[in-house]
């Protein structure tokens, strides 16, 4: 089995930062993308923003799919501080559950599901919580719900799990294909998480540099 490096790993915050300074942009005004309506309480729009390059990936995977089928866009760019509350509150509940385990157990062990706030690809507008819909818009069976975590789908949130049916680990498949293709990386431990451009797909890729840091929207 490849080896699945966490978020936490040192060797993701050693990755360089050089900032290109693309533009967050509203997928909903700026693309044809399906996007998902259970984060439309964010008044802001933030959880609609991408980096320019990481929409244009998005479209191209998403012409790359079976006929039938759409790429139904969930959520993008998270600002630092919701990052950070995500972050310590499923710490918490990791501590609270595992009082014996040290602290960077507990902070190896949240990154499988939140991704450390000074690291996180959603922050810098890199990354995109993603699944497939049918032509009418209804999401396809991936295994588990989308933002599962590996306690309540015993491990079935990652990508290549062996726990799930055969027609969703081929959905799967039909995803990471098209989305590979586009050269977005995976993160192992959730299915639906893809990112280009952050440190992540910096160190998958073997990338000199990540092109896109943690920014506020405007």
């Amino acid at each position: 089995m490849t080896e699945i490096v966490l978020m936490s790993d040192p060797r993701v915050a050693a990755v360089s930062v050089q900032e290109c300074g693309e533009r967050l942009v509203d997928v909903r005004r700026d693309s044809l993308l399906l996007v998902d309506e259970r984060k439309w309480h964010d008044s802001a729009g933030a959880f609609a923003h991408l980096r320019e390059g990481v929409l244009d990936r998005l479209l191209k995977a998403q012409a790359q799919l079976p006929q039938g089928m759409r790429l139904l866009f969930v959520e993008g760019y998270r600002p630092p501080s919701l990052q950070r509350r995500y972050f310590d509150e499923y710490a918490a509940q990791l501590r609270a559950e595992h009082p014996e385990w040290a602290a960077e157990h507990v902070r190896s062990a949240a990154s499988r599901y939140v991704s450390p706030p000074e690291i996180a690809p959603h922050s810098a507008g890199a990354a995109v919580d993603v699944t497939l819909a049918d032509a009418g818009g209804r999401e396809i069976d991936m295994g588990t719900r989308m933002n599962a975590t590996p306690e309540e789908s015993a491990g079935a949130c990652y990508t290549q799990a062996d726990n799930i049916s055969d027609k969703a680990r081929s959905h799967r498949g039909i995803l990471s294909t098209a989305l590979t293709t586009a050269s977005l990386v995976n993160y192992p431990t959730e299915w639906w998480h893809w990112s280009y451009g952050d440190r992540y797909w910096a160190l998958q890729t073997g990338a000199a540099v990540a092109r896109y840091g943690p920014m506020e929207l405007d």
